[in-house]
């Protein structure tokens, strides 16, 4: 299969199959003696789509070699596989909470903003009152923006 089939099967940029094979996250591919195109085989693309989905859920390129270390081992890997996979479960866990809270305090923002503008001083009151806690649960956490993420 070519570069572009092998990118077009597995979701994913050209680029992005080439910077994976430059940094050793996946073997060299062959090259067609002729051309010198890559040229991939099955298994290879059976791999490569594994990596568009662990990619897909967010794990990171040292996770994905981690996971794939492991495949290599099979059933002996099975517990350090299952960690991998719960730890990233528990940080999306805990960035969807954070995410939450965050909407939160934006929904009784407009909240209060639209009472202000109705000159609704009983709805701002309300508003504020509820913001102040989750004021507090957001300062004693640490939420990075999404500048910083």
């Amino acid at each position: 299969m070519t570069i572009a089939e092998a990118a077009a099967r597995c979701g994913l940029p050209q680029s992005t199959l080439r910077y994976w094979e430059r940094i050793g996250l996946v073997q060299p591919v062959q090259r067609d003696p002729s051309s010198g195109h890559r040229r991939y085989s099955a298994q290879q693309v059976g791999q490569l789509e594994t990596l568009a989905n662990l990619r897909a859920v967010g794990l990171s390129i040292e996770d994905m070699r981690t996971y794939l270390r492991g495949a290599e081992r099979g059933d002996s890997a099975a517990g350090e596989q299952k960690a991998l996979f719960q730890a990233h479960a528990d940080t999306l866990a805990e960035r969807l909470a954070e995410l939450e809270l965050r909407r939160a305090y934006l929904e009784l923002k407009v909240e209060y903003w639209a009472a202000r503008e109705a000159g609704d001083s009983v709805g701002m009151d309300s508003a504020a009152a509820r913001l102040a806690p989750l004021i507090r649960r957001i300062g004693t956490r640490n939420i990075p923006s999404e500048k910083d993420t």
